[in-house]
């Protein structure tokens, strides 16, 4: 057998049964129970300081005006 014939066979069938099941494997994962609030708390970053600038880095307290 060619190579070229047996690795597209093996392309055709094989290899993409194995992206399907990493594929499905992903969304198992992303949608899994308990990571709601991962999810949530990653959405929220744009909005963690919306009424006071984020403070330098080391520091506590807010910029000043």
């Amino acid at each position: 057998m060619e190579t070229y014939s047996f690795l597209r066979q093996l392309a055709d069938s094989w290899a993409l049964l194995a992206m399907f099941a990493f594929f499905v494997g992903i969304v198992i994962w992303a949608f899994r129970p308990g990571s709601g609030k991962v999810h949530s708390d990653t959405a929220n970053i744009p909005f963690r300081h919306e009424n006071r600038p984020a403070p330098a880095s080391g520091d506590d307290t807010p910029a000043a005006n």
